[in-house]
């Protein structure tokens, strides 16, 4: 009973190197799948020694496939791979070009190098509709705010990862698009009705499905349209798994929740609680990201509800079986090589680079520009951006260590640069708007701005006193909405090198920007 319940869970691990507690897993309950975060990451040929390792300690266990090791790298503010590998460019980007050939080519590109490192399965892509201005924890990791081109992105991206050989993921089911809160903090809801939901939310996961989905994640979220028990949130909603996703968008391929350790399950009915209840909805795989306790528990309560018969043991088989299933189209043994465990070259070849330049030039989003750019390589700039920070959970601190100065800088030597605070104080601002006062053109970086927000109130001084600002959004494209009078406008959609690389030169008339806005912004 241990490796049949075993076999539905995905687990985390700590460290760079396998650990006593998942060699346990591994070995007594045949844990099905491993997820690997940024604290696993090290370098190319570490990551590939991690999962070596991994798959060493699974044949030794007799697993009759390879384990399943699985990632969030969907690119752009998600990624998880770092230094050696590609930086490829996320969802919205990808929807600012315009061209679904660019998610193919990512998507290929990104299968390619995750397969080189050993892991064969990506938690991607997104399909959520960013159609909320206010999401804090989508956003930019959507295609845009259409459900036709989620859908048409989705497909491609699918079908690019699948043919490296990779397993995809459709996620948050069934959307979690038009949300104002983060479920890895509270449980949120969307009460749109049925019709509404099948236009828009549904439609990129059933197109998606059709075309041949390997996996579907769930979300977090309430639906009261689908779900009539209160608060019931879809991971544990039969209404949702069994009798939507299975029954009537007919979805045979494994299904796996989000992680069972955020708060919207943490805090409510709780992990091991929680693993028997999104067993019962229809899931197959119950993800528990960090704890050894937690994740022990959840088996011994879904064998303690097998026993009392709470669970049908039918239910087991039947994930079991499409598992296997999963596992037997992707997965062979001859394709791991334990004794030569070198670094393929295309991991962060110039090839891929090559790629994702280009994807950033044709995403790069000039907005607006009132005749200033580009700009002259001989006038006084100061360059103002804010700390780089991590804005939810999912993200990774991996992703924040480039800045908007540097990149300004490797095409502006002479510029000022400072760094801000992403609380700024009065004093600070007043002090920042007089120095100002020196320079022809003042380039300003934002992450996410809010009415409340001290930065808001920076930038609307710097624009009283300066006819020369511009505004680079380096994660959300809606800011504009705030200071609707900046002469030039751009966005990144993201804070990673190549993407502030390009905006940066194309301040100057080094690069090209050829981006369109994916969503609206309303003034």
């Amino acid at each position: 009973m241990n490796n049949t319940v075993g076999q539905l869970l995905v687990v985390g691990l700590e460290g760079k190197q396998i650990t006593p507690e998942v060699k346990e897993l591994i070995n007594t309950y045949h844990v099905g799948g491993i997820i690997l975060f940024s604290r696993n990451i090290g370098t190319p040929a570490e990551v590939l020694k991690l999962t070596t390792d991994l798959q060493k300690e699974a044949k030794k266990a007799s697993y009759r496939y390879p384990l399943l090791i699985c990632v969030d790298q969907e690119n752009g503010i998600v990624r998880r791979l770092g230094e050696g590998t590609t930086i490829f460019p996320g969802a919205m980007a990808l929807g600012a070009t315009e061209d679904i050939n660019n998610a193919y080519n990512i998507g290929f590109a990104t299968g390619k190098e995750l397969l080189s490192l050993g892991i064969n399965w990506n938690l991607a892509p997104v399909l959520d509709v960013n159609n909320n201005p206010e999401n804090p924890v989508i956003g930019v990791r959507s295609f845009g705010e259409s459900a036709e081109k989620v859908a048409q992105f989705g497909r491609k991206t699918v079908k690019g990862m699948q043919e490296a050989g990779v397993i995809t993921t459709l996620k948050h089911f069934p959307g979690h698009g038009d949300t104002n809160m983060d479920s890895h903090l509270d449980l949120p809801i969307i009460s749109h009705d049925l019709q509404r939901l099948e236009e828009v939310e549904l439609k990129p996961f059933k197109e998606c499905i059709e075309a041949g989905a390997d996996t579907v994640m769930t979300a977090h979220i309430y639906f009261p349209a689908i779900e009539s028990k209160e608060g019931l949130p879809a991971t544990l909603s039969k209404k949702v798994i069994t009798d939507l996703l299975r029954k009537k968008l007919l979805f045979n391929g494994v299904v796996t929740t989000d992680c069972m350790e955020m708060d919207a399950i943490s805090k409510t009915i709780g992990t091991e609680k929680g693993a028997v209840a999104a067993v019962k909805a229809g899931a197959d795989f119950v993800m528990i990201s960090h704890t050894f306790e937690r994740q022990k528990g959840a088996i011994k309560e879904i064998i303690k509800a097998i026993d009392s018969d709470e669970i049908d043991i039918n239910y087991i088989l039947e994930a079991n079986e499409r598992i296997e299933n999963l596992k037997r189209k992707y997965l062979d043994w001859d394709k791991i090589n334990f004794d030569d465990i070198r670094v393929p070259a295309n991991v962060g070849s110039n090839e891929h680079k090559g790629i994702a330049t280009e994807v950033y030039q044709n995403s790069t989003t000039i907005v607006k520009n009132s005749g200033l750019l580009p700009l002259d390589t001989n006038s006084k700039v100061l360059v103002i951006f804010p700390e780089s920070s991590v804005m939810v959970r999912i993200e990774d601190e991996s992703s924040t260590k480039f800045n908007l100065g540097e990149a300004i800088l490797q095409f502006h030597p002479f510029a000022a640069v400072e760094q801000i605070d992403n609380m700024i104080s009065t004093d600070k601002i007043n002090e920042i708007a007089s120095k100002a006062k020196q320079y022809d053109s003042i380039i300003i970086g934002t992450l996410n701005i809010s009415a409340e927000s001290s930065q808001l109130k920076l930038i609307k001084k710097l624009m009283g006193i300066n006819d020369s600002v511009i505004v680079v959004a380096m994660r959300s494209p809606y800011a504009l909405a705030y200071f609707p009078g900046v002469p030039v406008y751009i966005s990144t959609y993201e804070f990673t090198p190549p993407a502030l690389k390009i905006a940066a030169g194309a301040i100057f008339g080094k690069k090209e920007a050829n981006g369109k806005l994916p969503i609206t912004i309303q003034n």
